[in-house]
C-alpha cells in the first residue's frame, strides 16, 4: 500500500491567504506541479501546486478557508514510494509569484527634477516578481489621463501559476503607458510615467550619477499635449435597426468621461445606453430624441486630448523616450455592444471555475457578482473588467420579479413590455398605501404562475341538498353536547377531494424540473386558502385521507385562527397536492383560481344558491354548488378534467360513498 504523504503551503512570503477554488477532487491522479488548491490575497491569485505525482487521498482544506506558509492541504499517496521520502520531509515548492512580493510596491525612477515646481514625472517599472522573466501582461487597468491613487492596480501579470496587478506605489495621474496586453515584462520593465505632486526639487537617486548628467542635457519626455476631433458611432447593437433615442444625455461643451452615456436607445425588447469610448470635450452632437439610429450612425465628435514625448535633439543612455510613446490600449479600447446582447444572457450553470485577475474579482465583490456566472472574453476565457462591467449592466437591463412586474428572467420566462407610468393626482385627490408583506410575496408567485402555467377552467355544479341537511344535524347534536367543533362546508369538499384524488393519481402529482416526468404523490395534503387582514395565504392539512369529519374540523379551525393572528410557519404552507380555494362564504357564481405550483389543479368554490331541477316528472328546489376547476394543461387534458368533475361532484352529492 502507497504510503500517505502530507502536502503543506509553501513559502509565500505573507502571512494568511484565502483559498478560492479547490482544483483537484479525492482520488484524482495529480503530475507533479499539477494545481490542488488555488489563493488569492489582496493583490494576486496564486496555484499551489502537487510537489510530487500520485493519487489525492484526502483534502484537509475547503474553498473560504485562511491558510499560511506550513498549512497542511491535503495527503496523497506517492506514485513511487522509493523516491516519495526526501519530497515528504520537504515543503511543497515555493510557488511562482509569491503573494507579498505581488502587492509590493513598484519602483519609483524620477524623470526629471523639477527646479521649483508642484509637481513631477516618475517613472514606474516592475517590482520583484520572484526571479520569472518575460511575463505575460493580461490586463492593463489605467489609461493616459486617469488620476489613481497609491496601491492602485496598474496592469495584471499572469505565469503559469499566479496572476498578479503591479500596484501603483505614488498618487498621482498617469502621463503613458509604455506596455500593451500581450506584452512580455520582467523586473524592472517600465510600465508607466506617472506625475506626482511635489513641493521640493526631487534629490537624485544613488545610482542616478550618469543619468543626472544626461538629464541635464536632454531632459526625459516631457508630455506635449495634442489635439484632435474623434467621430462616436453607434457600436453593435444586434439585429436591431432603426432604434429609437429616447433621451440625449450630454450637451455640446461637456467633459466626458470614458464609458459615459451619451444617448439612450429603446427597442422593443429593451432600453439601452451608448457610451462614450474615450474621454473628451464634446464638439458636436448629430442626433436629437426622436431620431432612428442604427449600428454605424454617427452620433456626437469629441475632441480628445493625448500625451506624446517631445523628440529630443540629444540621444540617451537610458532607455529611449519612445517607450513613452507606446500605444495607450485601455484609452481607446472599442466599447462594447449594449448589455440585452450581453454573451453571459444564456448562461444558467455555474461552473465553479473561474479565471480573473485580482483587480477583477475585487470589482465583482464590489458590486455582488458571481464570477462564476458571468463569460470571460479574455485570453484562454479569462474574465476582464468589462465582462464584469457588462455583466452588471444586463442584469440592471432585465425585469425584476415584483409584485407588479414580476416576470422570471431564466428559463421559460417571459420578456413584458413596461406599464407606462399614470401620475394618478393629475386626475384628483390619491393616497398610496404600501403592500403588505404578504402580498409582496405572493404577487410575484401568483403571477409567476399566471404566465408559466397554460391555465384551463372546468365549470360544474354540485347537489349538496343531503350534504347540507346532515350536516346542519350534527352541528345542532354538537350544539347540545357542547362539543369544541362546528362542522363546515369546507371538511366535505377536502374528503371528497382527497377521494378523488385517489381515483385520478394524474391530480396528485407534480411537473418535474425539466418538463419529462411526472412526481406522483402517494399521500393526500390539501392546501386550504384562508383570507386574512394581510393578505391571501394557503395552510395546508396532512393526510386528508387518514382523517374523519370531527378531526378535520378541528384542525382546520385550528389553522384558521393561526393564519388570521399570523402565527402559521413556513412549513405550515408546503406540501399540498391539491388547493381548494371557498368564496362560498362571500358570494359569486364562478371565478378562475390560479394553480399554486407546484400543484396541478385547484378547486374554487362559489356561494350556493336554490334552484329548480327536473327530476323527469317535476322540478324540485335543490341547493346546486358552483364549482371551478382549474388545471395545468401540460398535464391534464379536457376529457380527464371534465371526468374529475363530475366524480367529485357525484361523492358531493352522495356523501355515502365517502365510506366505499
Amino acid at each position: 500500500m502507497a504510503e500517505l504523504k502530507e502536502v503543506l503551503v509553501p513559502n509565500i512570503d505573507t502571512d494568511a491567504v484565502q483559498v478560492i477554488e479547490i482544483c483537484a477532487a479525492v482520488g484524482d491522479y495529480l503530475e507533479k506541479e499539477a494545481s490542488i488548491i488555488t489563493v488569492e490575497s489582496d493583490k494576486a491569485t496564486m496555484d499551489i501546486p502537487a510537489p510530487f505525482a500520485g493519487t489525492l487521498a484526502e483534502l484537509k482544506i475547503a474553498v473560504g478557508d485562511t491558510v499560511s506558509e506550513g498549512t497542511l492541504i491535503a495527503m496523497m499517496s506517492a506514485a513511487n514510494a522509493a523516491p516519495a521520502k526526501a519530497e515528504a520531509a520537504a515543503p511543497a515548492p515555493k510557488a511562482e509569484a509569491p503573494v507579498a512580493q505581488a502587492a509590493a510596491p513598484a519602483p519609483v525612477t524620477p524623470v526629471a527634477a523639477p527646479s521649483v515646481g508642484s509637481s513631477e514625472v516618475i517613472e514606474v517599472k516592475v517590482p520583484d516578481i520572484g526571479g520569472d522573466t518575460d511575463v505575460s501582461v493580461i490586463e492593463v487597468l489605467v489609461a493616459v489621463g486617469d488620476s489613481i491613487d497609491v496601491d492602485t492596480g496598474l496592469i495584471t501579470l499572469e505565469t503559469d501559476k499566479a496572476t498578479m496587478d503591479v500596484p501603483s506605489p505614488k498618487a498621482g495621474v498617469v502621463k503613458s503607458v509604455t506596455v500593451a496586453v500581450g506584452d512580455k515584462v520582467s523586473e524592472g520593465s517600465l510600465v508607466i510615467t506617472l506625475e506626482v505632486a511635489g513641493s521640493a526639487p526631487v534629490a537624485s537617486a544613488p545610482q542616478a550619477a550618469a543619468p543626472v548628467a544626461q538629464a541635464a542635457q536632454a531632459p526625459a519626455a516631457q508630455a506635449a499635449t495634442t489635439t484632435q476631433v474623434q467621430e462616436i458611432h453607434v457600436p453593435d447593437i444586434g439585429d436591431a435597426n432603426d432604434v429609437d433615442i429616447i433621451e440625449v444625455l450630454v450637451a455640446v461643451g461637456d467633459e466626458i468621461t470614458a464609458d459615459q452615456g451619451l444617448i439612450t436607445l429603446e427597442t422593443d425588447k429593451a432600453t439601452m445606453e451608448v457610451p462614450a469610448p474615450f474621454a473628451g470635450k464634446l464638439v458636436s452632437l448629430t442626433v436629437k430624441v426622436g431620431d432612428k439610429v442604427s449600428q454605424g450612425s454617427l452620433i456626437a465628435t469629441i475632441e480628445t486630448a493625448s500625451s506624446a514625448p517631445v523628440a529630443q535633439a540629444a540621444p540617451t543612455q537610458a532607455e529611449p523616450a519612445a517607450a513613452a510613446a507606446a500605444p495607450t490600449m485601455a484609452a481607446n479600447r472599442p466599447s462594447t455592444p449594449p448589455v440585452p446582447f450581453h454573451p453571459s444572457a444564456a448562461v444558467t450553470a455555474s461552473t465553479g471555475v473561474v479565471h480573473a485577475s485580482p483587480a477583477v474579482r475585487r470589482l465583482a465583490r464590489e458590486f455582488g457578482v458571481d464570477l462564476t456566472k458571468v463569460s470571460g472574453t479574455g485570453r484562454k476565457a479569462r474574465i476582464l473588467k468589462e465582462d464584469v462591467q457588462a455583466f452588471v449592466k444586463y442584469e440592471l437591463s432585465r425585469p425584476k420579479a415584483t409584485a407588479a412586474t414580476a416576470v422570471s428572467g431564466g428559463a421559460g420566462g417571459l420578456n413584458v413590455i413596461a406599464a407606462p407610468k399614470v401620475d394618478f393626482s393629475k386626475f384628483g385627490e390619491v393616497e398610496e398605501i404600501p403592500l403588505s408583506r404578504i402580498q409582496k410575496i405572493s404577487g410575484p408567485n401568483l403571477h409567476r404562475n399566471w404566465v408559466t402555467i397554460p391555465h384551463v377552467t372546468q365549470f360544474d355544479e354540485a347537489d349538496i341538498t343531503e350534504m347540507e341537511a346532515f350536516r346542519k344535524q350534527q352541528n345542532d347534536l354538537a350544539a347540545k353536547k357542547k362539543a369544541d367543533y362546528k362542522i363546515t362546508p369546507l371538511v366535505f369538499m377536502m374528503k371528497a377531494v382527497a377521494k378523488a384524488l385517489a381515483e385520478f393519481p394524474v391530480f396528485n402529482s407534480s411537473l418535474s424540473a425539466d418538463g419529462e416526468s411526472l412526481i406522483q404523490k402517494k399521500y393526500f395534503h390539501i392546501g386550504v386558502a384562508v383570507d386574512t387582514p394581510n393578505g391571501l395565504m394557503v395552510p395546508v392539512v396532512r393526510d386528508v385521507d387518514k382523517k374523519g369529519i370531527v378531526e378535520l374540523s378541528r384542525e382546520l379551525t385550528d389553522i384558521s385562527i393561526r393564519a388570521r393572528d399570523g402565527k402559521l410557519k413556513s412549513a405550515d404552507m408546503q406540501g399540498s397536492c391539491f388547493t381548494i380555494s371557498s368564496l362560498g362564504g362571500i358570494g359569486g357564481t364562478a371565478f378562475t383560481p390560479i394553480v399554486n405550483y407546484p400543484d396541478v389543479a385547484i378547486l374554487g368554490v362559489s356561494k350556493s344558491e336554490i334552484k329548480p331541477k327536473w327530476n323527469g316528472k317535476e322540478f324540485e328546489p335543490k341547493l346546486m354548488l358552483p364549482l371551478s376547476l382549474s388545471y395545468d394543461h401540460r398535464v391534464i387534458d379536457g376529457a380527464m378534467a371534465a371526468r374529475f368533475s363530475v366524480t367529485l361532484s357525484a361523492i358531493l352529492s352522495d356523501i355515502r360513498t365517502l365510506i366505499l
